[in-house]
């Protein structure tokens, strides 16, 4: 049976939330600290470069980016129907005393974050760790909350928030709320 949907933001949507975020970031952080941006593979990453990009808009020095690639530290890869290609974690700078900004799609056990702090910290040591969300799932398994997120939501068991980003998916952006229908 196919998935049922509904729209949680439209591509304008997300834009304008990436933008807000990154005004958030921007109050957190004064101008002249030097910021790094970490997107967490898959859709962190175009996260984390849609927010670079916001953040020079905003009149800020561009911020270093790299990327995450957290499957080897997954405490739940047996859960997966499908195990995530390897990517492979690039950081370019170094990280000590540096503020650095995890970036993630969506937030909901906090199991992705516990794995991406395991990975960020084989890079270097920096002076702080914040994430930065699309989308605050409540739910969490582990007890991590995101510094700045555009939107947070509650769901009904058997719904997951997907974010689509044109960067990675033939699709283009989207941002739903899938559900299973029932089978009764």
């Amino acid at each position: 049976m196919p998935k049922a949907s509904r729209t949680l933001l439209t591509p304008a949507q997300m834009a304008e939330s990436i933008a807000d975020l990154a005004q958030k970031i921007c109050e957190a952080h004064p101008a002249e600290e030097p910021i790094a941006l970490a997107g967490i593979f898959t859709r962190g990453v175009p996260l984390a470069k849609r927010l670079a990009g916001e953040l020079v808009k905003l009149g800020r020095p561009k911020p270093l980016v790299g990327t995450l690639d957290i499957t080897q530290y997954r405490d739940d890869l047996s859960t997966f129907q499908m195990v995530p290609k390897l990517e492979g974690s690039e950081i370019a700078f170094d990280l000590d005393g540096l503020d650095v900004i995890l970036c993630d799609e969506v937030i909901y056990t906090g199991r992705s974050v516990r794995a991406a702090l395991d990975e960020l910290y084989n890079f270097g040591r920096p002076k702080r760790v914040q994430l930065a969300v699309l989308v605050d799932r409540c739910g969490r398994e582990l007890p991590v909350q995101p510094d700045f997120a555009a939107l947070k939501v509650t769901l009904q068991p058997g719904e997951r928030v997907a974010v689509r980003f044109q960067e990675v998916d033939p699709a283009g952006d989207s941002c739903i709320i899938e559900s299973q229908p029932s089978s009764r």
